[in-house]
């Protein structure tokens, strides 16, 4: 067995596979760009090497700087993780070049996964049903869009060379093709270096169902059942169980063959996945084969009590799988959730910020809490959303489900935007419990998972009003007199107080009137709607009492923000007035279109004095590693053209002027 690994890679898996690797009595190297000097997986590896500044192409995906700090600290093995290099055939031969062992499959299988023209080729050859569609080598924009009118729209454009949902785009008519098309190549070129593209037919109502494969050099292979993965924003996966809802033990014995097949095919070596679409009807098609862990793996681990990472490790030292397919069997059911720094009020735009405060729940045998985070860490704008994943298992899919909401209902993440309430109001949906889901269904039900609570939105304006009056701790003389003098609370001899709280919410502004009671005891009104309140703070805990409701809430205020986690939700409100780093347009007519996110600045498409129509795209921002287009409102000339390619953006800031011959507009975030 090695005696010390290298882990290429960053955040949550770093971490997970320092865990296993030390538990196995084996030492991790880590490395770290600028952004993760202080990162969590920094701290819990046996030692650390800086590999470069803060974007990717410069630290994580730096192959030499990689090598190198495995060849300094004496490694003999390098763990990719997932993402990054960990599909990168390249990297697996320039480790081997080296005399380092890659924890992983071996170049060629790399190779011909890592292309979906090829690995589609493949599967045909081998007898594994794939979905119809353009694999070919022609790239030119005319001879896909040829293609696409021969399968029939919708289709789905994809990058060959990648996953995750970058450089993917659902065309659903001709009219859409050239910008996506534009938008696809450039976002596959930034994510994987190759912009090579392929088209598949889109099934609307499909389920995203995958099988975990393992093989062995010695000619030995499992499959370790399936995954559900429909659930899925932008072709992302935020919610994924094993094993799938309704799947029969014919189906599921049928897909976890073909998976076996495919791996098979290509002599393939380590810890897979062969992705399938599952159609109504019961047929499956291929759809990709991904050549690594996957970010899901828990929920197969919890499934059959088994640990990925240690196979991985054995296998690559040359062992047999410790296993046999007869001694696989599922037991009970584990579901995933994946915590994002996005805004679900905000078309799920990326989010940055500080972790003010950063509590998890309880441990518990049944919940896995897989994270590289610390309080105090800054989410930047340079790597994947994903924060943390919470995992949890039960003996039955109900009771995982369960679970899942008293974990997710315990966690808390304040200073930044998160989609935690939004993962919790699926999970609270009766399509979901009823396992009744596909992977275009979320997003018809955005509409009813984002509504919003209006008592539930006064009763947190109440709470973070009452966080600016009672102070974080005080104390009493024995007697109970309380000194008027050295109080922080509102005073005045004779007289009882009442003043004014202002916020934003949503940019919206909103009034608290406050009037003071007694002692702990104010009465506020918002819109017309009055609460009797009491309230004690210790630290960052507030326990208030709102018209004989009791509410318990976890505060972090700034000098610009008011943080707060309220059962299962969290609210940020803000103190007017906001301020912008460009001046407003001057004229009426003028039209300043603002960042909707934090990002940079990856293309510019018009210049300054063009005539724009409406809907026209005019800036390309990307956050991480998701690209956001900005268009016109409508039609006009650009006035001005602040940040170039390259530049770094702040939510908020102004990127473009645009004159348009309309009756004056307020100032909105740009459309995207």
């Amino acid at each position: 067995m090695f005696k010390r690994i290298l882990i290429a890679n960053r955040g949550e898996i770093a971490c997970r596979v320092i865990h296993t690797a030390h538990a196995m009595g084996i030492q991790c190297v880590a490395v770290y760009s600028e952004a993760d000097r202080h990162s969590r997986h920094v701290q819990l590896a046996d030692q650390a090497v800086f590999i470069g500044p803060a974007p990717s192409r410069d630290s994580y995906l730096n192959q030499q700087a990689i090598l190198n700090a495995a060849l300094q600290t004496g490694a003999e093995a390098i763990h990719p993780g997932y993402g990054f290099l960990a599909e990168n055939a390249e990297f697996t031969a320039a480790c081997a070049q080296a005399g380092i062992q890659f924890i992983g499959p071996p170049a060629n299988a790399i190779r011909l996964m890592g292309s979906k023209q090829q690995a589609k080729q493949l599967m045909e050859q081998a007898g594994v049903p794939v979905m119809p569609g353009y694999h070919q080598a022609a790239q030119q924009q005319d001879m896909l869009l040829k293609a696409t009118k021969q399968i029939g729209f919708p289709v789905l454009l994809k990058a060959a060379a990648g996953g995750g949902g970058k450089g993917m785009r659902v065309i659903t008519t001709e009219k859409e093709f050239a910008s996506a098309y534009q938008s696809a190549k450039r976002e596959a070129k930034a994510s994987f270096g190759d912009d090579t593209l392929i088209v598949e037919k889109y099934l609307a109502e499909a389920r995203h169902v995958e099988i975990q494969v393992f093989c062995d050099s010695q000619g030995n292979g499992v499959y370790l059942f399936e995954r559900d993965c429909s659930i899925q924003r932008r072709h992302q996966k935020i919610i994924e169980e094993a094993p799938a809802p309704g799947l029969s033990q014919l189906l599921r014995q049928q897909m976890g063959q073909a998976a076996l097949a495919a791996a098979q095919a290509i002599d393939y070596v380590g810890a897979g996945t062969v992705e399938f679409l599952l159609a109504p009807d019961g047929q499956f098609y291929f759809m990709e084969m991904n050549t690594r862990l996957q970010v899901e793996h828990p929920v197969t681990e919890m499934i059959t009590s088994t640990d990925l990472v240690a196979w991985q490790l054995m296998v690559a030292c040359g062992e047999p799988l410790p296993v046999t397919q007869n001694e696989l069997a599922i037991d009970g059911h584990a579901i995933e959730v994946r915590l994002y720094a996005e805004d679900p009020q905000n078309d799920f735009l990326p989010a940055t910020g500080p972790l003010l405060h950063l509590q998890w729940p309880k441990p518990q045998s049944y919940l896995r809490i897989e994270h590289g985070l610390t309080q105090g860490d800054v989410i930047g704008v340079h790597y994947d959303p994903m924060l943390a994943k919470l995992v949890t298992w039960g003996e039955t899919r109900q009771q995982a489900i369960q679970r899942m909401q008293q974990a997710l209902t315990h966690t808390t993440l304040l200073g930044l935007t998160h989609n935690r309430a939004f993962l919790l109001a699926v999970l609270n949906s009766t399509w979901f419990a009823e396992g009744q889901y596909h992977t275009h269904l979320l997003s018809q039900q955005l509409p009813a998972l984002l509504k919003s609570n209006n008592q539930k939105l006064q009763q947190a304006l109440v709470v973070a009003t009452l966080s600016q009056l009672v102070p974080e701790e005080y104390s009493q003389a024995p007697t109970g007199f309380r000194n008027p003098w050295s109080s922080q609370q509102p005073w005045r001899c004779n007289y009882q107080p009442e003043t004014t709280i202002h916020w934003l919410t949503a940019q919206q502004p909103i009034s608290v009137h406050v009037k003071w009671l007694s002692e702990d005891k104010w009465e506020l009104t918002i819109v017309a709607e009055k609460y009797n309140c009491q309230a004690k703070r210790q630290q960052h805990q507030l326990t208030a009492e709102l018209n004989q409701l009791m509410v318990s809430a976890t505060v972090e205020n700034t000098d610009k923000q008011c943080w707060l986690h309220i059962e299962q939700q969290d609210w940020c409100f803000e103190f007017p007035p906001r301020l912008l780093n460009h001046p407003t347009a001057a004229s009426p007519h003028d039209q300043a279109l603002v960042a909707p996110m934090p990002g940079s600045v990856v293309s510019v498409l018009v210049t300054t004095g063009q005539q724009v129509e409406q809907g026209q795209p005019l800036m390309v921002l990307e956050a991480m590693k998701m690209e956001h287009t900005i268009h016109a409102p409508s039609a006009g000339s650009v006035d001005a053209i602040y940040f170039k390619v390259g530049d770094l953006v702040s939510e908020g800031t102004d990127l473009l002027a645009l004159h348009v011959e309309e009756a004056s507009q307020s100032k909105e975030p740009a459309n995207v």
